[in-house]
């Protein structure tokens, strides 16, 4: 049989379709292999290694990690001038694949007998190691974007489908991991949840490839240097960045959308614990509400076309915040305190997470695409193209968010009885014992979750709504200066 032609394009390259879309996906999946498993961490260091006292402090000097780490690496990848057999972007993720295949599984090893001091060493160690490999390779995967197309149709399509690939990655440890942590027999739980990490490793491994092997770059730009080039300036690079509304705009709501998913990753666990009393379902339940996001996905290219990605995204940060009030304002009228909680609750629960999942939804699917123009936006006001310090210091913004509020909530959380540990009579490790924590402090810590949907919610809104000035007209009006520029200067 013969080998089917490829269709090429005016300039030469592989017709932008469907193999874009889930390599794209793909890489996303890859990313969030390992990256979901953070929002785990707090209940596997509270919960299993008996660290409840000291995980808020642990958080905050990992941070300072990240501070240093993300933008180092940004713009170690933007000041390479190398020429490399692909391209740079995919050199780079190939070599942060390689280390997180043990590098999700490093922040997860089973030691609950271990001295205080010596789990402090494994918990900032672990997380070092996995989150340099992750930032190798996620920071040249979302500077990708800009260059695989620049029709913003084609990059509406990457990032709806980079939504997909991000959440069936975040399904995997979403739904299974609850089951390792609250497994009957104790003693398992920190094993195999170290084994799901590794695995998790391999998988992620095998997506990145996958991406490599099927990407194509349409918009390459010249790496090499010259007498009339300037080097690059990381500091300048950063200043320009706070000069750039639409990254800023993007960035801010990107964190409001981590501390809703990840800040309340804890809080939402604890409420099915002891609130819900059936802790297993918190997976399926929140499964469940990924359902619009499946549902809008398909819809996202023509529904860019028509209306704009800014104003998509805002409608998406009104119903993201409605979604919230409902989380937050349910129990008020549903749940006599003296009764304990009522299955009309956990409906209105589930639908208040269906309404955040569809802004969630709107959002998630054009946010990639926002970022991407925001890189061409730097270079439309700059003359240059910074893709890798855009990025990182948006990857660094969503990471502290993903930190600082599971560090919050815990802190929080410990005012209302959550911190209480006990000592296991079998091994004389610490643990934390959630039957210990009275119904009053249980309906604290499910009111706690719609305050922090809210938060992100408002993030949201101010991030795409007041700040991200990208509009549909905006956008048309850079791309048709940028494409004039580019001629000019070929």
């Amino acid at each position: 049989m013969a080998k089917k032609e490829v269709k090429r394009d005016a300039n030469g390259f592989r017709k932008f379709g469907m193999r874009d879309c889930l390599a794209y996906a793909a890489g996303d999946l890859g990313c969030n292999m390992s990256f979901a498993l953070k929002g785990t961490m707090a209940l596997f260091w509270t919960q299993v290694m008996g660290m409840s006292a000291w995980y808020s402090l642990m958080l905050i000097v990992v941070q300072v990690w990240d501070a240093i780490n993300d933008p180092i690496i940004g713009s170690m990848v933007d000041a390479d001038r190398h020429t490399y057999k692909r391209n740079k972007f995919l050199q780079y993720i190939w070599f942060g694949s390689i280390g997180l295949i043990v590098g999700g599984a490093c922040c997860f090893i089973p030691l609950p007998q271990a001295p205080v001091w010596a789990k402090f060493i494994i918990f900032i160690a672990g997380y070092v190691i996995w989150d340099a490999f992750y930032t190798v390779a996620n920071v040249p995967y979302g500077s990708l974007l800009s260059l695989i197309s620049k029709e913003p149709a084609d990059r509406a399509s990457l990032s709806a489908w980079r939504s997909i690939g991000g959440m069936v990655g975040n399904m995997l440890p979403m739904v299974i991991l609850p089951f390792l942590i609250f497994n009957e027999d104790e003693s398992l739980n920190g094993i195999m949840v170290f084994v799901t990490a590794f695995i998790m490793g391999i998988l992620g491994f095998i997506c990145f490839h996958f991406m490599i092997k099927n990407t194509e770059i349409r918009v390459e730009q010249d790496v090499k240097l010259n007498d009339d080039q300037p080097k690059f300036n990381v500091i300048e690079a950063m200043k320009n960045f706070c000069k750039n509304r639409p990254a800023v705009g993007a960035t801010l709501a990107a964190m409001g959308m981590f501390i809703g998913m990840q800040g309340a990753t804890t809080a939402v666990n604890v409420t099915f614990q002891i609130y819900f009393q059936n802790a297993k379902i918190s997976g399926l339940v929140s499964m469940f509400a990924m359902i619009p996001i499946v549902v809008f996905t398909p819809l996202a290219r023509k529904m860019v076309t028509k209306y704009g990605k800014k104003e998509l995204s805002f409608v998406g940060s009104v119903c993201y915040v409605i979604g919230a009030l409902v989380l937050l304002l349910a129990p008020l009228g549903i749940v006599p305190v003296s009764q304990g909680n009522t299955g009309l609750d956990l409906i209105v629960y589930i639908l208040g997470q269906l309404i955040c999942s569809l802004g969630m939804g709107i959002y998630s699917t054009v946010s990639w695409a926002m970022m991407g123009d925001a890189i061409d936006y730097n270079e439309w006001k700059t003359g240059k193209r910074e893709e890798g310090v855009v990025y990182s210091l948006h990857s660094f913004f969503r990471k502290l968010a993903q930190g600082v509020g599971p560090a919050v909530a815990v802190a929080i959380m410990g005012t209302m009885g959550y911190v209480n540990n006990a000592i296991d009579p079998k091994t004389g490790a610490e643990f934390i014992d959630v039957t210990k924590i009275a119904w009053e402090n249980a309906l604290q810590i499910r009111g706690l979750v719609g305050v922090l949907y809210l938060v992100a919610g408002i993030f949201l809104f101010v991030g795409l709504g007041l700040i991200y000035n990208l509009d549909k007209k905006t956008l048309a009006q850079m791309n048709e200066e940028l494409d004039a520029r580019n001629a000019q200067a070929e």
